[in-house]
């Protein structure tokens, strides 16, 4: 019997002299609090933050490509309390001036870190949603500003990672105009709130890659 399929070019190793990196420095320090021009980030407090968040997020729009969406304040406090046991960090997003009709210091919406592998310096940014009202402005970019300089330069990763649906085109343009690197979309690989099972599109950020994403995104800000 032969074998007809194409031969598998091996993947070339980008990094061939690697140094040792270190373990990443893991959990974010409590009470932390990260602040940019827009807005103002820290860790969430779920019994504290939910009513005020589930308000920000109570849009439809908001969850059409998200699982679970949350029927009260209470059901979305069990949700971030089990995430929260299950090792995400999930953040808080808060405007700093008043902006598209909302006051200084109004919740807008929520990131978190998940998927946290802390000897291989690694995490994901993910679980993003942000009131409409703000959507295609300052908040996304400046918050994964200020998350990816604090995995990177205060935590010490060396790879972040995002990941969306396939069919949530919004946010794979968001995803890439952070300066993200697309790597492939992984098949059948996580069920919708519908059952259906969704592609997911994954992208990365590396150490090497971080000080030109940073300064892209600050140019993009100012």
């Amino acid at each position: 019997m032969t074998d007809d399929l194409p031969r598998f070019a091996p993947v070339a190793d980008a990094r061939p002299t690697d140094d040792p990196w270190p373990a990443m420095t893991w959990p974010p320090e409590p009470g932390i609090e990260l602040v940019a021009s827009v807005v103002t980030i820290r860790l969430i407090r779920p019994q504290q933050d939910a009513r005020a968040l589930f308000t920000a997020l109570d849009d439809d729009r908001v969850w059409t490509h998200m699982p679970g969406r949350p029927d009260g304040p209470e059901a979305l406090a069990a949700d971030l309390t089990a995430r929260i046991a299950d090792g995400w960090h999930p953040w808080l997003v808060r405007l700093r001036a008043d902006r598209h009709g909302l006051e200084a210091g109004a919740v807008v919406g929520m990131s978190s870190y998940l998927d946290v592998h802390q000897p291989d310096a690694r995490l994901e940014i993910g679980s993003t949603l942000y009131a409409p009202a703000v959507w295609a402005g300052a908040v996304n970019p400046e918050t994964k500003l200020l998350l990816l300089g604090n995995a990177f330069d205060t935590l010490g990763a060396g790879r972040v990672q995002l990941k969306t649906d396939v069919r949530n085109t919004r946010s794979q343009q968001a995803i890439a105009r952070l300066g993200a690197t697309y790597e492939g979309t992984l098949r059948r690989y996580q069920r919708r709130a519908d059952g259906s099972v969704r592609d997911t599109a994954l992208f990365s950020i590396t150490a090497e890659q971080w000080p030109e994403v940073r300064n892209r995104l600050k140019a993009r800000l100012c």
